[in-house]
């Protein structure tokens, strides 16, 4: 990883800070929402009400619910192309983060990836990513989210 982006993750950015003009005009945004150990519309913008005070209890919930859920929404399907993935913390009362990327040992080492924190309590941030076809997986890794499914074709 590059000093420039070491600096940028440990302060909170993203390079979607300092994206070009162009890049920001020709990008599509997603726009995702966090909540307590999910993102609304990964499971079609159904608040589950999960109430968590720390990591640990979405590591406990998720262990219960994640494949169920997982199981009960569709993936994502997107074309390849330049995105900004838009993410807010709702309403989880402390920093959360965002991380997009290749979904198994292959794509993950193949595939463009993403990630980034700072995400306090009602901040939104972007995290910008050219996507090549391919399948991916995006949760936060503070909130404890499950894999949610990506597939770029």
């Amino acid at each position: 990883m590059s000093t420039t982006r070491s600096v940028l993750l440990a302060a909170g950015l993203t390079a979607a800070a300092f994206l070009s003009p162009a890049f920001a005009q020709e990008a599509t945004v997603i726009d995702l929402t966090q909540t307590g150990c999910q993102f609304l519309e990964s499971e079609d913008g159904q608040d589950l009400g999960y109430q968590p005070a720390a990591k640990a209890d979405c590591e406990a919930i998720n262990a219960q619910t994640a494949d169920e859920r997982l199981a009960a929404h569709a993936p994502m399907h997107l074309a390849p192309g330049e995105y900004i993935f838009r993410v807010t913390n709702q309403d989880v009362p402390y920093m959360l983060g965002f991380y997009l990327r290749g979904s198994g040992l292959i794509d993950k080492a193949l595939l463009p990836s993403v990630s980034g924190g700072g995400l306090h309590q009602g901040v939104t941030q972007d995290y910008a990513i050219t996507l090549e076809p391919g399948e991916y997986v995006y949760s936060c890794p503070l909130n404890t989210t499950p894999d949610y499914r990506l597939i770029v074709e």
